[in-house]
């Protein structure tokens, strides 16, 4: 979810996430996480920064661009992803042969992506 500032209304937030802001806490399917008072903020809207907190989502921050990416879900405890699955995806490698990114499974993978606009 890509933000131009750190506080979200909880609308946008629930429809980028999947995490619903009940008054038990953020809550998905049969989880519910309490939120600290400070997530938050005035008219109605959330602190992102405190709640990708609580929820263990990664988030950065690119200074030049001024925007925020907040990551996928997590477990609650931070320690594995639980949404990041990458589709099936076939390119031609630099002799133009096809490479599936499915045969790098059980392997650690960084992919990097680049657009012109």
């Amino acid at each position: 979810m890509i933000l131009t500032e750190l506080q979200v209304d909880a609308s946008t937030f629930e429809a980028g996430t999947g995490w619903a802001l009940t008054p038990d806490g953020a809550c998905k399917d049969e989880m519910c996480v309490p939120l600290p008072d400070d997530a938050r903020a005035s008219r109605g809207r959330l602190d992102a920064s405190v709640i990708a907190g609580r929820l263990g989502m990664p988030l950065v921050h690119d200074e030049e661009h001024g925007v925020w990416a907040l990551g996928p879900e997590t477990t609650v405890t931070g320690r594995a992803l639980t949404t990041a699955r990458a589709p099936e995806l076939e390119l031609p490698d630099f002799d133009g042969n096809p490479f599936r990114l499915s045969s790098l499974l059980g392997q650690k993978v960084l992919l990097v992506a680049w657009a012109s606009w």
